[in-house]
């Protein structure tokens, strides 16, 4: 490794640590009005410790509308049992961390490779800040490591690859869709056997340790429309025009209730299965592929459907950087425009939550426009996200052998998908 690629590891890992140091500080004195008096980390030692307490005992808590996870969140939520040293709120910080350092590491080892780049373990080395110190009380950092370290790996070994994506998507689902962008062939089908093999296996094995590990299957149907949604900010701007609804605590996140919110949320279930429609024709058409289209593909796969979600909560911004990191991991990458546009609406979802939340929550001008503009960029990212990728696959086949001169070099044209 050369001189420069030293000075650049040096500077990310000091980096890294004087960010990480600053978002402990942010935690610390989080109980500050403008870092939300306190919300953002009574998720931890309010549910998380209370599930805990249910989990220790060998049951999810299944009926607690507020579980929504699959049961593979109860392993996570058990894990600060193993630093008995510390309390459940600081060994979960801790695991954070170190689930945070296995993913800036993962990009960093990744960009290295030749034809990669460490841009992306630079955009989540400082993108992540910007949502302050959010994701150190949310588990949605050890969910992102898994998708991440599934698509870094998916090049070397899709046995791997499948089974890290398994397993992210016993803990939280969306990272199933890391696999969407796998080239067919012998590698796909590697990759989708492991899962497959790798997700009963450990199903079977959380259904031994636990009670009701579908439980949260249930818990979905019954969810609303959030306040920080496509829909609800429709919801929200429709307040201005003499819309009558109100929002309510339900289900762990603040949701309008009133005339016409079943029938945005039908138009929001709809509008995804729209966006899954989309994915499955672009995965029939395309032809081409770079070394990035795995990583392409799966940023745009869960930027649609987060934005056609009936939740977007704050959280789900580290899910999207670090699909993003990936993709700039890569120097094929078609999505850097993406990139830019999802720093900009993680930095919007700071001033929303926690600094101007109950701005949102009232439906003021404030907090509407707060809301336009960070769904605005969201909309924006998942339809060139989405753009880009098609034109990257369904190109001539002269511009597909273009855009992967590192195959043609090796005296290969690039795999179809």
């Amino acid at each position: 490794m050369d001189h420069t690629k030293h000075r650049r590891l040096l500077a990310l890992t000091l980096s890294w640590a004087a960010t990480r140091a600053l978002m402990v500080w942010l935690l610390v004195h989080s109980a500050s009005p403008l870092l939300g008096g306190g919300r953002v980390a009574r998720e931890v030692w309010g549910l998380y410790h209370h599930w805990y307490g249910v989990l220790v005992h060998g049951g999810l808590p299944a009926h607690d509308p507020l579980w929504q996870y699959p049961p593979g969140a109860g392993p996570v939520l058990l894990a600060p049992v193993l630093l008995p040293g510390l309390t459940y709120f600081q060994a979960f910080v801790a695991l954070t961390l170190v689930a945070d350092a296995v993913t800036v590491l993962a990009l960093a080892r990744a960009g290295a490779r030749p034809g990669h780049s460490l841009l992306g373990a630079a955009l989540w080395t400082g993108g992540l800040p910007l949502l302050l110190h959010i994701p150190l009380v949310r588990y949605d950092v050890q969910v992102t490591a898994l998708a991440v370290l599934s698509l870094v790996t998916l090049s070397r070994s899709p046995r791997a690859g499948g089974a890290f994506a398994a397993l992210g998507a016993l803990v939280k689902v969306w990272p199933a869709l890391v696999l969407l962008g796998t080239p067919r062939g012998r590698e796909s089908g590697s990759a989708w056997r492991s899962a497959a093999v790798t997700g009963a296996a450990a199903l079977a094995l959380l259904a031994l340790a636990f009670r009701d590990p579908l439980a949260f299957l249930l818990q979905q149907g019954a969810r609303g429309v959030q306040i920080e949604s496509l829909g609800g900010t429709a919801l929200s701007l429709a307040s201005h025009a003499g819309w009558t609804g109100t929002a309510r605590y339900r289900y762990g996140a603040m949701e309008f209730v009133g005339p016409y919110v079943s029938s945005v949320a039908h138009v929001s279930l709809a509008l995804t299965a729209a966006a899954f429609g989309l994915l499955v024709l672009w995965r029939i058409r395309a032809r081409r592929r770079t070394r990035a289209t795995p990583y392409d593909a799966a940023l745009s796969a869960v930027l649609l459907f987060t934005v056609t979600s009936r939740v977007i909560s704050p959280q789900y911004m580290i899910w999207l950087l670090g699909l993003a990191a990936v993709c700039l991991a890569s120097q094929h990458t078609t999505q850097r425009p993406v990139a830019v546009l999802l720093l900009a609406a993680t930095a919007v979802s700071t001033v929303i939550y926690p600094m101007h939340y109950w701005e949102v929550i009232s439906c003021s001008w404030t907090g509407t426009t707060l809301m336009v503009v960070r769904n605005g960029l969201l909309a924006w990212a998942a339809g060139l996200s989405y753009l880009r990728l098609w034109r990257s696959g369904t190109a001539p086949a002269e511009a597909g052998a273009r855009s992967c001169p590192q195959a043609r070099h090796e005296g290969r044209t690039p795999a179809s998908l």
